[in-house]
């Protein structure tokens, strides 16, 4: 069962040796720390990363992210790295500490919302007490000088989802187009769907029962600095009856 959820983005700059001495949105990575430290406070009895990867497939729950794809003189050798999602949120949990049992869980980019949703509810019944943290970016097109140039969609998407995460509706995220997303360059889509089907516990994720859990979501961080869409949000699950 999910006892806590938070979301993270995925961009390269949260890993320090990238950035050097240059303090790059200090309020962006202070609001992934907390997210993360209130994901463990929740004692969990493992952490599962989901991200988008270039398949559905597990990790190796050791692994870290390869540097040296974004600056040559860090390069390492040994195993390939993770894919960034995964590899920026083992980063996130070593920097706070953690060093219990996670598991390291790639979403293919392309996966529709229903594969997602399923491995949502799966993952949410490895362990008695499951945290999960979906890693992704938002839109990548919020101006002119973003990755993905201005397209008026960008906005209103990463509005969005925003605001089903601050509302704990799942249904909204299950429900963003895959397609869309693709065009925005929107690399959290699919962990967000994840997401959503861990945290339904089974339920369709837009129709709670008696005795269900519905998530409180809590946005720590939102903005596009780059042009690219940011989130940073913890979700509690709260019984209903």
């Amino acid at each position: 069962m999910i006892v806590r959820a938070a979301v993270c983005p995925s961009p390269p700059l949260l890993a320090r040796d990238l950035t050097g001495r240059v303090d790059v949105l200090p309020e962006m990575r202070e609001a992934c720390a907390r997210a993360v430290s209130r994901l463990l406070a929740a004692s969990p009895e493992v952490v599962v990363i989901t991200g988008a990867g270039p398949a559905t497939a597990s990790w190796d729950p050791d692994g870290r992210l390869d540097l040296s794809r974004y600056a040559p003189a860090l390069r390492t050798h040994g195993k390939p790295g993770l894919p960034l999602s995964l590899g920026l949120g083992a980063m996130l949990l070593d920097m706070v500490g953690h060093a219990g049992p996670r598991r390291l869980q790639a979403v293919g980019e392309g996966a529709p919302a229903s594969e997602c949703v399923q491995l949502g509810a799966s993952l949410a019944g490895i362990a008695p007490r499951v945290a999960l943290l979906a890693v992704g970016d938002g839109s990548a097109r919020r101006s002119s000088a973003a990755p993905g140039h201005l397209d008026s969609r960008a906005a209103a998407f990463d509005a969005s989802v925003e605001r089903a995460l601050h509302d704990g509706d799942m249904a909204a995220l299950v429900s963003l187009d895959r397609e869309l997303a693709r065009d925005l360059l929107a690399t959290g889509r699919a962990a967000w769907q994840v997401l959503a089907g861990a945290l339904a516990n089974g339920d369709a994720p837009d129709v709670p029962r008696g005795g269900a859990t519905v998530p409180v979501g809590e946005i720590l961080y939102a903005d596009a600095p780059f042009g690219v869409g940011y989130l940073v949000a913890v979700l509690e699950p709260e019984r209903i009856s």
